[in-house]
C-alpha cells in the first residue's frame, strides 16, 4: 500500500468519525484522496443522557421532565475525489430518538420520534501542501457545504430530531504530518442558519485533534467546539415567555465534546470497520450525553 494510498484511506476514516462526533461540525478534515477514488460508508452510533444544561448549569434529567432520552442514528455517507486536490461529500443520517421514562414531549405529544434528518453537501479543497526536509509535512484546505431538511419532521421540541433548519457552513483546516506517522490538526469554522420557523443562532464551530496511524491501525482524539452568537437560555423567564419547549431551536447552544476514534482494515485496504466513543465536557443549553459508534467503509482506493 502506497503512502498516498493510506493517507487517503485514513482521510475517509476521519471524515466518517468526524460526521458521526459532531452533526453540528462540517464533516471534512485535513486528509485528501486520490483523483477518482469514491468511497461509501454505512455507521451506527448510541446515544444517551439524563443531564442536560439550563444555560450553563449542570441539571438533572431533561427539560419537561423528560427523564433519560437515547437516540439511535443510522448515518449513510458518499465521497468522491474530483481531483488530488478537490472532492466532495453527501451525508445523510436517520434518528430516532426517545424517552425512556415514558414521558410525553410536550409539543410534538410522543414519547419517541423518528425520520430521516438533512442532507448535508460539501466541497473541499486543498490550497497549500509544503513537505519538509524532514518528510514532516503541513496541509491548508478550505471547505464550503450546505445542510437542509429533507425528511417531514417538526423542528420544536425536545425530542425533535433536529432543529429544521438550513445552514450554509465554511471553514479552513490546517494539518501537521510527522514523519512518524503523528499528525495535528486545526480546524476554524462559521455556520450561517436559517429557518422559516425559527430564529436560529449562526455559530463559530471549531475541532482540534491529534493522531497516529500505521498500515494495521489508526486511531485519533478530537475535541469539537461550538459558540452560538446568541439565543434564549433554558429556566429564563424569556424562555417560557417566547413559547418553553416549542421554541428550543432558538437557544444558544454552546457545547464542548471529547471523542475517540479507532479504526483497522480488515480486507485489502478496501473494507474496514470503526468503533468510536464520545462525551461532553461542557455546554450550554446542551445534553451532557455519551455515545458509541460502529462504521463499515468501503473504499475503492
Amino acid at each position: 500500500m502506497s503512502h498516498n494510498s493510506k493517507k487517503s484511506l485514513l482521510g475517509v476514516m476521519l471524515l466518517v468519525f468526524s460526521f458521526l462526533t459532531s452533526f453540528s461540525q462540517i464533516p471534512v478534515n485535513g486528509f485528501y484522496p486520490q483523483k477518482n477514488s469514491f468511497t461509501l460508508a454505512s455507521s451506527y452510533s448510541y446515544k444517551s443522557y439524563d443531564q442536560f444544561y439550563r444555560g450553563t448549569t449542570l441539571s438533572e434529567g431533561n427539560p419537561a421532565g423528560l427523564g433519560e432520552i437515547t437516540s439511535s442514528i443510522i448515518s449513510l455517507y458518499g465521497q468522491y475525489a474530483i481531483t488530488n486536490w478537490l472532492s466532495t461529500t453527501l451525508t445523510l443520517p436517520y434518528i430516532s430518538i426517545e424517552s425512556k421514562e415514558g414521558v410525553l414531549d410536550p409539543v410534538l405529544q410522543t414519547t419517541q420520534t423518528d425520520g430521516i434528518q438533512d442532507l448535508g453537501v460539501f466541497i473541499k479543497a486543498k490550497v497549500l501542501e509544503k513537505e519538509f526536509d524532514n518528510s514532516s509535512r503541513i496541509n491548508l484546505g478550505l471547505a464550503s457545504g450546505v445542510t437542509f431538511p429533507i425528511g417531514n419532521y417538526d423542528g420544536a421540541g425536545v425530542l425533535s430530531i433536529g432543529n429544521e433548519a438550513t445552514a450554509i457552513n465554511g471553514s479552513a483546516i490546517f494539518q501537521y504530518n510527522t514523519p512518524f506517522h503523528i499528525f495535528t490538526e486545526f480546524q476554524l469554522g462559521y455556520s450561517l442558519r436559517s429557518s422559516t420557523n425559527f430564529d436560529i443562532p449562526n455559530a463559530v464551530v471549531y475541532n482540534t485533534k491529534i493522531g497516529y496511524y500505521n498500515k494495521f491501525f489508526y486511531l485519533h482524539a478530537q475535541l469539537d467546539i461550538q459558540n452560538s452568537f446568541s439565543g434564549y437560555d433554558i429556566g429564563t423567564p424569556e424562555f417560557g415567555n417566547a413559547g418553553g419547549a416549542a421554541i428550543l431551536p432558538e437557544t444558544e447552544v454552546d457545547f464542548t465534546d471529547l471523542s475517540f476514534v479507532f479504526y483497522i482494515p480488515i480486507y485489502k485496504n478496501n473494507i474496514g470497520i470503526s468503533a468510536g466513543y464520545g462525551t461532553t465536557l461542557d455546554g450550554r443549553n446542551y445534553n451532557k450525553h455519551s455515545s458509541f459508534s460502529f462504521g463499515l467503509v468501503y473504499t475503492n482506493q
